[in-house]
């Protein structure tokens, strides 16, 4: 009985991993020539080295949803690290880092979601830290669930809580919550 459990489990595994695999990621801001598209499975193989084609803050990069009428120009417009909260300290050992987003609403269909579920910074060591919901004196945040009509332009900040220790190395950003499979991602200097 044991075997069979272990089989099956391995079996949902290898499916598991094939129907997720195939998330792209990409840095280069719109109107580059193309530099790096990877898979979410390729391991990287150096350091990435910044140059004009790679994304960076004040860069932007289209984004698709779930459907091609789902589109979204966003742009890493400044990140402020450490950030300051409003009303609350992110506790011993650790620090908010917030990150300024323009998102802009170039699909044929309008964008409603919460951007706080689609960012993630990643630092050196390639942990990955999703949002942390407080405000910070850096500016006005998206405010939870978003809605951008087609052709319009929403800005906010997006907190989050990492450990003092951690360099921010990246910034993510994917439509559908975080869970498209067109990822864009920003270096940080």
């Amino acid at each position: 009985m044991s075997r069979l459990l272990t089989l099956a489990l391995a079996v949902a595994l290898a499916v598991l991993g094939t129907a997720c695999g195939n998330e792209t990621v990409t840095e280069t801001p719109t109107g580059a020539t193309p530099a790096r598209t990877t898979t979410a499975t390729e391991q990287p193989t150096s350091k990435p080295n910044p140059s004009p084609t790679t994304a960076v803050a004040g860069d932007t990069v289209n984004l698709t949803g779930f459907t091609d009428e789902a589109k979204l120009a966003v742009t890493v417009v400044k990140v402020v690290d450490p950030a300051t909260g409003k009303d609350i300290r992110p506790g011993t050992g650790q620090r908010y880092v917030a990150v300024q987003f323009r998102l802009h609403n170039t699909g044929s269909v309008d964008y409603s979601d919460a951007p706080d579920n689609s960012a993630k910074v990643i630092d050196v060591q390639g942990q990955q830290f999703s949002s942390w919901i407080t405000e910070t004196t850096a500016g006005p945040g998206f405010g939870g669930t978003t809605t951008i009509p087609v052709g319009d332009t929403a800005l906010g900040y997006i907190a989050f809580k990492v450990p003092s220790t951690s360099k921010i190395t990246k910034i993510q950003f994917a439509m559908e919550s975080g869970f498209a499979n067109d990822v864009g991602q920003w270096l940080v200097a």
